[in-house]
C-alpha cells in the first residue's frame, strides 16, 4: 500500500479508538450519578419527614399541655365543671380563707406544696407542667377545709385515690376527656361487692356486739379493754382540786385518767392515744362517745394551746415515799429517775 493509504487507516483506527473512550467515559460519569442522586433525593426526603413528625409531635405536646390546664391535679376531675369557675394554683401560698382556718387549728403550714402532701400525701414539688396540671379544683379545695375544719362531717373524695399522671403518648386519656375529665378505670364489679358486703357484715357484727355489751355496763367493758390503770395518772394525783367540767375535759373518755399522749376525733372528742386505738380495734370504727365514725387515720393531735395548758398541771408523783409535785409536762423524766434508782 502507498503512504497515503496507510496514513488514512491509522486515522480511521484512531477515531475509533477515541469514540468507544468517549462512550466509556460517558457510561463511567453516568452510572454512579444516578444512584448518588438518588441516595440525595432520598435523605432530603426523610429529613423533610422527620421535620414534619417532630412538628406535629411538638403541637401533639403543646395540645396536651392546654388540655392539663383544664383538670384537677388531685382528682383528675374537669375545672369546667365548676359553674363559679373555681381552682386553686398548686404551687404558691395558701389562700387567706384556708390561713384563717389554719391558725385558728395552730397549724403553721403556708403553702399548697405542704398541705397537699399532708391531707393526699401526694408531693407536687417535681410536677412538669407537659405532665401535671398546675391546678386542682374547688372540690378537692372543699376536702382540705372540711379536714381542718371544726364542723364534724364526713369528708368525700371522688375517687380512692389520687390521680397517677403519665406523659403524652399515642393513647392519652387526658386529650381525649379533657372537657369532661379522666374517669377511673372499671374494676370487676363482683369481687369489689362481695369484699364490701364482707366489709360491712363484719362492721354490723362488731356494732351489734357493742351496742349489746353497753346495755349491761359499757364503761367498765371500756376500762376493761383499755386496761391502763398502771401506766396513766388517775385525776386524784392533781394537786389543785379543779371544777369538775375541767376535770373532765383533761380527762381521757375511755379509761378517765388524766390524758395521757391526747388525740382528737373528728367529732371532737379527747382521748388517750393508746386507748382510742384499743377500742376501735376491739369494738369497731367508731367513737365510743358519741357513735360517730371514726378511724385510726382520723386522729389528729389537740391544739398546741390546750396540750400546754395540760403539760402544766402539777400532779403528785404516786411512786411510794416521794412526795414531790411535778407538772405533767415533766412526770415522765420524774418517773424515768426513780426507775434509774431502782
Amino acid at each position: 500500500k502507498s503512504l497515503p493509504e496507510e496514513n488514512h487507516l491509522a486515522n480511521n483506527d484512531n477515531g475509533k479508538m477515541a469514540a468507544s473512550l468517549d462512550k466509556v467515559n460517558d457510561a463511567m460519569t453516568l452510572m454512579p450519578q444516578e444512584p448518588f442522586q438518588r441516595g440525595q433525593n432520598l435523605n432530603n426526603g426523610m429529613l423533610t419527614i422527620d421535620k414534619d413528625a417532630f412538628s406535629v409531635n411538638q403541637r401533639e405536646i403543646e395540645a396536651h399541655r392546654v388540655n392539663l390546664q383544664h383538670l384537677c391535679r388531685i382528682c383528675g376531675g374537669s375545672l369546667k365543671n365548676d359553674p363559679y369557675k373555681r381552682s386553686h394554683p398548686v404551687h404558691g401560698p395558701v389562700d387567706d380563707e384556708m390561713q384563717a382556718l389554719l391558725r385558728k387549728k395552730e397549724r403553721k403550714v403556708t403553702s399548697w406544696p405542704d398541705l397537699l402532701n399532708k391531707v393526699f400525701k401526694i408531693d407536687v414539688r417535681g410536677d412538669m407542667d407537659t405532665i401535671h396540671p398546675t391546678n386542682f379544683c374547688h372540690n378537692c379545695w372543699s376536702v382540705i377545709q372540711r379536714k381542718f375544719s371544726s364542723v364534724p362531717c364526713e369528708v368525700y373524695f371522688p375517687r380512692k385515690g389520687t390521680m397517677e399522671w403519665h406523659p403524652h403518648a399515642t393513647s392519652c386519656d387526658v386529650c381525649g376527656t379533657s372537657s369532661h375529665g379522666i374517669k377511673r378505670k372499671k374494676q370487676d364489679s363482683s369481687s369489689q361487692g362481695g369484699k364490701m358486703l364482707r366489709i360491712t357484715a363484719e362492721r354490723a357484727r362488731k356494732i351489734m356486739y357493742a351496742r349489746s355489751q353497753k346495755q349491761v355496763n359499757s364503761k367498765s367493758l371500756m376500762k376493761k379493754i383499755t386496761n391502763c390503770k398502771k401506766i396513766h395518772l388517775s385525776t386524784k394525783m392533781l394537786t389543785v382540786d379543779y371544777p369538775v367540767d375541767f376535770v373532765k375535759s383533761i380527762s381521757c373518755q375511755i379509761c378517765e385518767h388524766i390524758l395521757a399522749d391526747p388525740v382528737e376525733t373528728t367529732c371532737k372528742h379527747l382521748f388517750c392515744r393508746l386507748c382510742i386505738l384499743k377500742c376501735l380495734k376491739v369494738i369497731g370504727s367508731y367513737c365510743p362517745s358519741c357513735r360517730y365514725p371514726c378511724f385510726p387515720t382520723d386522729l389528729v393531735n389537740p391544739v398546741r394551746s390546750f396540750l400546754n395548758i395540760l403539760n402544766t398541771l402539777a400532779v403528785r408523783c404516786p411512786v411510794k415515799d416521794c412526795h414531790e409535785e411535778v407538772t405533767l409536762g415533766k412526770y415522765s423524766h420524774h418517773l424515768s429517775s426513780h426507775k434509774e434508782k431502782k
